[in-house]
Order: C-alpha cells, then structure tokens, then sequence
C-alpha cells in the first residue's frame, strides 16, 4: 500500500475507500490534488468535523495537494446526511460570515495558504436548473439514490425535495474540482460515501476518468457515545464557543480504554511514541491523557494557549500557581444578599439541569474554595468571596472561577 495510505490506515482514519489498489498504485506514481468539503452551516467546525482535516495534513506531509471546498451554496440546502429532519434555512449573509469564520478557522489549524481554499458558489450560484437537469441529472437514478441510508433513513421522518437534490450538488462539485483542478480523490466521514461514490460515478460518466472516494469512520468513544459532544455541548474549535480550558480537559478525561486510539487520530506523534505512551499503567497513564490533550489542543488552538491551559489545569489541581486560564463565570448579586448554589451552577453552565447539580452535592462531589458542600439547599454569600472571587468544584476536574 501506499505510504501515505498505509500511514492513514494504521492510525485508523481508513474506512472505505473505492479501488484502494488502483488509487495506491496511482499515489505511489504521482502527487494527486484530493478535497474535503465542509459546508457553511455554522460559523464554527467542532471536533467532529476534524478528522477528514487531521488527514488532509497528513497527506500533505507526503506531498499530496489538498483543496477545502467551502460549501457556501450547498449551505443554502444542507446535507441531509446524518439528520432526522430539516436543516434551518440560513441566510445569505449568515452562509457568507460563516464561510469566512470557516475559512480562517481552517487556516489556522491547518496551516495551508488561500489558494487551497475554493467556494462551490463559483459554479452553484450560476447554474441553469434545465440544463443541469439535462447534463447532470440524467446520469442519476433515483431508485439508487433511495438505496444510500442517508435517504433511506429520512423517508421516515420526511424528506424535502431541496435536501433531495443535495447529493446531485455535491457530485457536481466533484466533477467540476476534477475538470478545473484535477482532483481525483474525495475524503470525508463515512456518512459521505453516497454522495462520494455517486461523484466518483458522475465523472466516470462525465468525463470518462478514474476519480475515488475514501471515509473515515465516525467516531465514537467506547462508551458508544459519539464523539464531540460533552454535557456543556458540542465540542466547538472556536474558543468563543467552547473554552480552550473546556477543551483540554475534554481530551484530558479521555477514558483509559480511548487513549490509544485517540492519540493516533487526534495527534501527530510517531507511531513508536504513541505506543510507548499508551502502554503507560496506573496513574501513569494520567501522564498518557495530558501529552494527548496538550497535543490537539496545540493542534486547534496554537501552542502558547495549550501551554497556558496546561498550567491553569495543573495549578487548579495543584491549589497554586497560574490560574487565570481557568474558565471564569461573571455574576452579579444585584439586590440579593445570597444565591442558590444550584442555581448558579446552573446559571454557570456547568451542570446541565437542577437535579443533575442537587445529586453532585448529595454525592459529595461539590467543592466551593477547596470545602465540600454538604447540603443542596447551599447559599452563596457575598462574604465567601475573597478577592472578588471564589472557585467552584464539580467532581475531580471541573473547575470554575465565580467571579464578581
């Protein structure tokens, strides 16, 4: 198998691929152009949507030439892959804002320059209904495309015929990046291989050349529960949205069974280096979790704020030291003397209901500066503020600064 390939697969980024040997051979001759497609429908990516970039990189480290098609026009409809219902209907001026947010997230962490970067409305936008019917829609069949689980799925919940044409757009969007840049190789989540092999099918037909198609499994943790969502929920890329703290401790409360896998998936370390971590035991393998939480937190959000969350992190532990990267929580009293700690923690986000903030407290689990809380019916009180300030635990890891 090809190097690149072969790398690919025993991180554990290969799913499916169409004619892996024919595609192996070709990438061991030449530097093929390849693209991931992400769609503008929110103006940030979480960690879901990193895994098709994470092996851009990749391929780019051997040399291969990567293009993100930023789906501004395709946003106006919306995948209906993976969903149960309906995507909200955005504006144009939302598409376009996000699409830039996109880009610019994408650039950071990947580190490719502009020109790598291309929008499907140079085509989409401009396109004549009849005669995409004509030209593009002839080559699909509708039985076929009812067969993919992505429709098949949606006819039980209801199916709109602008989400129907969907897989028409981006198969279009793979013929033209093959015409104009010829790419040959489309990769994303395996929730993509029917409209991946329905493009690769498209320019076959279209063109009369080989193109492929390769996916990455979804991930999941081994509790089964999808990967990127936490009780405070999904697990954005923009510190805005989700706090580069959050988000290292996310990575740093991976469980013991995941460390491995994640630390092939989510970082660049050698494959011998990986192993020597994983094999850690005990609480050494605490050492394993901090190396893999540093490592994508570098990756995402550049090392001086992984450094800078790292300490925070070992100072919350540790009682002492840099503590200002600890996430931090404005509240004001107004007229009241006292506030309902459940309340706040609520208020604060960092529980997710009432009941879920009165059983940590019943269990123990609630610690205001250091003490526990021993009754759920707890007040705060302005005179527990030193400085302004006092520091919320919830469970081993979870700190909070409730500020004035």
């Amino acid at each position: 198998m090809n190097l690149a390939l072969s790398l690919l697969h025993k991180r554990g980024f290969l799913k499916q691929c169409t004619s892996l040997k024919v595609l192996s051979d070709l990438m061991d001759r030449e530097k093929i152009v390849f693209y991931v497609g992400v769609d503008a429908t929110a103006s940030s990516l979480h960690i879901g949507h990193l895994i098709p970039f994470l092996a851009m990189m990749h391929l780019r480290q051997h040399g291969h030439i990567p293009i993100v098609l930023i789906g501004d026009s395709t946003a106006k409809i919306g995948d209906p892959s993976g969903k149960s219902e309906m995507r909200k209907i955005l504006s144009s001026e939302e598409i376009s804002n996000n699409a830039l947010f996109i880009k610019n997230q994408l650039q950071r962490i990947t580190k490719f320059t502009s020109e790598c970067f291309i929008h499907n409305s140079n085509w989409l936008d401009n396109l004549n209904y009849i005669e995409f019917l004509r030209d593009i829609g002839m080559h699909f069949s509708v039985n076929r495309m009812l067969s993919f689980e992505t429709y098949k799925r949606r006819l039980d919940f209801g199916l709109s015929f602008i989400e129907f044409n969907y897989q028409l757009l981006q198969s279009y969007d793979y013929y033209m990046l093959n015409k104009i840049k010829n790419c040959r190789l489309q990769i994303g989540g395996d929730d993509q291989w029917g409209n991946i092999i329905s493009g690769v099918d498209l320019i076959r037909k279209k063109i009369g050349s080989e193109a492929f198609g390769l996916t990455f499994p979804l991930i999941t943790r081994s509790d089964g529960k999808k990967m990127g969502k936490s009780e405070k929920g999904a697990i954005y890329l923009d510190s805005n949205l989700y706090s580069i703290y959050d988000f290292y401790q996310y990575f740093r409360n991976t469980s013991d069974s995941d460390v491995k896998t994640f630390l092939y998936l989510f970082t660049f370390l050698q494959e011998d280096e990986i192993e020597l971590i994983s094999n850690f035991k005990g609480n050494s393998l605490n050492k394993a979790k901090e190396i893999l939480a540093f490592e994508i937190t570098k990756i995402v959000h550049g090392e001086a704020e992984a450094l800078k969350v790292q300490e925070a992190a070992f100072a919350a532990f540790r009682g002492s030291g840099d503590r200002s990267n600890i996430p931090f929580f404005k509240f004001s009293f107004s007229n009241l003397e006292e506030v309902l700690l459940v309340d706040l923690m609520l208020d604060s986000k960092i529980v997710p209901s009432k009941s879920e903030g009165r059983r940590l407290i019943d269990s123990g689990g609630v610690y205001i500066n250091g003490k526990r809380v021993e009754n759920q019916n707890h007040f705060l009180a302005k005179k527990d503020f030193n400085n302004n300030e006092v520091e919320l635990r919830v469970g081993k890891k979870n700190f909070l600064r409730i500020v004035l």
